[in-house]
């Protein structure tokens, strides 16, 4: 089944499962960071969700079988961070876990939401945090779910003049930041003096 978690339900498609994004609790947001997803933890969502879940984000691009995703040994795997490859700490565009479990987590979170905003950066780096107090944190191999950014794009300037590719093994690719999909098809995107090629084969996997 595929469930999407929204507050717009408008034109998904006949086989996709609208859901509310339950609610959050109240909270003074210091720091410009999302903290929705949060509400994947939500006891609201046990009923819907009453089986083993893999959660995607909304900005990434499949290119292959999730079958082995829900085979992966684990608790709870997500994506090791990119950014930040000597610390332990996950990225959530990409997770697996069972919604009657992990209530824990968005209860925590309620019990003291204004603390844990000011101490921590974004949700992810709570989830991290979370999981390895517990011994659970653990990742998907590095190839699976590549980033964009990190993992396709030649470094610079190669990236000029060859063409961005999915990595061997990628399953998932993450257009965290920018660009987003259809900009990277197009290679429509600059940051400074740093441009890219187009990447046509994305079209294959995805469309607006």
């Amino acid at each position: 089944r595929f469930v999407c978690l929204t507050d717009d339900a408008t034109g998904l498609r006949a086989e996709v499962i609208g859901a509310a994004i339950p609610a959050m609790p109240r909270f003074d947001q210091p720091k410009e960071r999302g903290w929705l997803k949060i509400a994947s933890f939500s006891p609201e969502l046990t009923s819907l969700l009453d089986e083993t879940v893999l959660f995607l984000d909304l900005d990434v691009v499949v290119v292959d079988s999730l079958d082995p995703l829900f085979d992966h040994p684990g608790a709870f795997p997500m994506i090791r961070d990119w950014y930040h490859p000597m610390r332990l700490v996950g990225n959530s565009s990409v997770y697996r876990y069972r919604p009657a479990e992990r209530c824990d987590i968005f209860e925590t979170f309620a019990r003291d939401p204004d603390g844990i905003v000011r101490r921590i950066r974004n949700e992810q780096e709570y989830l991290s945090e979370y999981l390895q107090a517990r011994g659970e944190l653990s990742f998907w191999p590095a190839a699976w779910c590549p980033s964009y950014r990190v993992g396709c794009l030649p470094p610079w300037p190669l990236r000029l003049w060859q063409a961005p590719r999915a990595p061997a093994g990628a399953r998932v690719i993450v257009f965290h930041g920018e660009p987003k999909p259809a900009g990277a098809i197009e290679g429509r995107f600059s940051l400074g003096l740093q441009s890219y090629r187009p990447a046509p084969w994305i079209a294959q996997h995805w469309r607006e």
